[in-house]
């Protein structure tokens, strides 16, 4: 039930392992904070982890006349969540399933979440581009897509995979919003100072050669990762990523 919801964002990466759900956790927390009410949906199916990353391991869904009614992860209920994962009995269970029941469950959550109403829908999405992908697509015609937020790392394989996925986006009617280089750097715990372990830069080159917005850098910061359930700009306001967010959903909320 997509009527109520103004804006949907799509998450994208070429390959997994690029902190694709991360990023998209601390963007949802990061509209959150700026005053916007916010869902996060996560698709990935096989590899379910915005449960954990929200610290929302355990938490039901409900059936209402209306179809499912998300988690929630605050009181005031800014930031509603869905994902297979409430559905699993633990997050050891595999998910053994073909194409048509994978894509009968994408098009269930599209079709049956009982968003009310939202400024921003975040769809967390699997790498590559796969049943889900088209399903979401498929789904999301009739729907206003503001676009898709393309993550990657600086690394030349990251960086072959994520053409892949723009030429996916082109083919298929996606806006790009834009391309992030996430894990550009490493910054110290103890001095804060970035050091770049992998190459540097890969991300903003494809963003021109692509033409597409390249939206920024975020570093490998070990104090981000640990901050499962919440947000960045709030507890590290001052770090680098933070300020990169703040950046991202500006210049998203701007347009």
């Amino acid at each position: 039930m997509l009527e109520t919801v103004k804006n949907v964002i799509l998450v994208l990466s070429g390959k997994g392992g690029v902190g694709k759900s991360t990023v998209s956790t601390q963007l949802a927390l990061t509209f959150k904070e700026e005053g916007y009410k916010v869902g996060l949906l996560d698709i990935d199916l096989c590899g379910p982890s915005i449960p954990y990353l929200l610290q929302l391991e355990g938490k039901d869904v409900h059936q209402a006349d209306g179809g499912w009614v998300p988690v929630y992860t605050d009181e005031q209920q800014n930031l509603a969540v869905m994902s297979i994962g409430f559905l699993l009995n633990d997050r050891n269970t595999a998910v053994v399933w073909r194409g048509p029941k994978k894509t009968a469950m994408v098009k269930q959550f599209l079709s049956d979440v009982c968003w009310g109403n939202l400024d921003y829908l975040i769809i967390d999405t699997p790498p590559g581009t796969s049943d889900e992908h088209i399903t979401v697509m498929e789904n999301l015609k009739s729907v206003k897509l503001d676009g898709a937020i393309i993550v990657t790392t600086p690394q030349q394989l990251s960086i072959e995979d994520v053409r892949k996925e723009i030429t996916f986006c082109k083919k298929t009617g996606i806006p790009i919003l834009g391309l992030i280089e996430n894990m550009s750097g490493f910054v110290c715990p103890h001095c804060s100072d970035c050091t770049n372990i992998f190459s540097q830069g890969g991300g903003e080159q494809l963003a021109t050669r692509a033409v597409i917005p390249f939206l920024g850098t975020l570093p490998i910061d070990p104090r981000v990762g640990q901050l499962l359930g919440k947000a960045c700009v709030k507890e590290l306001p001052e770090s680098p990523t933070a300020k990169v967010l703040v950046n991202i959903v500006n210049e998203i909320a701007s347009r």
